[in-house]
């Protein structure tokens, strides 16, 4: 009898011993994403089952949000005390989030050997902390009307391009007729940070963020280029554009080259020309734009294991980057060359490894806490440059008075 009540004594602490262990393994991870919703939801539910089946004590919750709400409703999350366990970020808001301290540094949580492209992983550190995963990413490449280079008798643009190049094919494009045009680039924001990036001597504000720089002699020089673009007349101005946008422009047959986003693909997947593309020209070297979301882990979540896994499962794993690529639901910033074998085998465009080669050189915007003020600013400044009423130099002149006092 002392046996036996000996053995069922051994039974039920061992019972205790273990029952912290099982009740700590089954969590739910609550996880927020703008992404996914509307039309990934059933391509992310895959990605989920996929995960728990792996993971067994882990529940995935899923919540979402549109775009334009859903930092408004994060924030409101975070100041709650009631932040998801992970969300999405673009990279924008991973810095004002980053620099809050909303974000788990998870460089120790996850592995390793997770194939990211490194440049990408680094887009996401923040003051030498892993602060999100790369998730997915697009940039902007040289789009090019092959059928009006033959025309022209051009040969097609190479990796090797700089910008001088590009003007002087678009010249003799553009002496195709009076309704032809060179290229389009547009001068905004979004490109001058970029053309900055490729000039290579300037940048927006000083290594420690207390002044701008953005009336440096290399900015100057980065934003005259892109004006030059109209200036020798082979872009056409808001007038000449007659109320068609670039891509329809483009979609005409009429305009040799285009500076626009790889999310035009499918767009220009049925034009009656032949097109392709290529890595964008330099100026004293290569830039892309960089655009991306990534996942984060909150600094206030109770399970940063299990919120990590799903995380590196999300961003890193070859079922998330399947679904994603068969989906075209964003392409994941991986450096693994098998997960992309069906997406560069479409066509057009014939040359979609420039999608990956422009990842060697990615460029992310400058930003600040009062971005929108920055971005509205520059603009504004930029359009009268486009129009004559200032110069590159006094644009920039003002443009740096304008940030110094954004940063204060």
């Amino acid at each position: 009898m002392l046996r036996k009540f000996s053995l069922v004594l051994v039974a039920f602490l061992l019972v205790l011993s273990i029952a912290p262990t099982l009740a700590q393994d089954n969590v739910t991870v609550r996880y927020f994403t703008f992404s996914a919703a509307p039309d990934h939801l059933e391509d992310l539910d895959t990605i989920i089952a996929a995960f728990q089946e792996a993971n067994p004590g882990i529940t995935i919750e899923v919540s979402t949000a549109p775009f334009d709400d859903y930092f408004t409703l994060l924030q409101a999350d975070v100041v709650s005390g009631d932040a998801p366990d992970v969300f999405e970020m673009n990279y924008e808001n991973f810095v004002v989030y980053a620099a809050n301290g909303t974000l788990l540094n998870i460089a120790d949580l996850v592995s390793a050997d997770a194939p990211y492209y490194p440049r990408a992983l680094e887009a996401f550190q923040y003051n030498g902390e892993q602060l999100a995963l790369p998730e997915t990413f697009s940039t902007v490449l040289l789009f090019y009307n092959a059928d009006l280079f033959d025309q022209a008798g051009l040969d097609y643009p190479t990796a090797d391009w700089t910008w001088a190049d590009a003007i002087a094919a678009g010249e003799q494009i553009k002496a195709l007729g009076d309704d032809y045009w060179g290229l389009f680039s547009p001068v905004q924001f979004w490109e001058f940070y970029k053309k900055a990036a490729q000039q290579g001597e300037c940048s927006f504000f000083n290594a420690d963020m207390t002044e701008s720089t953005i009336n440096s002699a290399g900015c100057v020089e980065a934003l005259d280029t892109m004006v030059s673009f109209l200036n020798t007349g082979i872009m056409p101005t808001t007038e000449q554009m007659s109320g068609l946008s670039d891509s329809e422009l483009f979609l005409s047959g009429k305009l040799g080259m285009i500076v626009t986003g790889i999310w035009m693909f499918s767009a220009f997947a049925d034009a009656d020309f032949t097109w392709d593309v290529q890595i964008e020209p330099a100026m004293n070297q290569h830039g892309h734009h960089f655009f991306a979301n990534g996942v984060a882990v909150s600094s206030t979540t109770s399970q940063p294991e299990a919120a990590a896994k799903w995380a590196e499962f999300l961003t890193a794993s070859e079922v998330a980057a399947n679904v994603r690529v068969t989906s075209s639901w964003e392409l994941p910033a991986l450096d693994e060359p098998a997960y992309f074998a069906a997406y560069l085998e479409q066509t057009p465009p014939a040359n979609r490894a420039a999608v990956f080669q422009a990842l060697e050189s990615p460029v992310t915007p400058p930003v600040i806490e009062r971005q929108g003020e920055m971005q509205d600013a520059i603009n504004g400044l930029l359009a009268q440059v486009v129009d004559g009423e200032l110069t590159a130099q006094e644009a920039l002149d003002q443009a740096k008075e304008i940030l110094d006092g954004l940063i204060k």
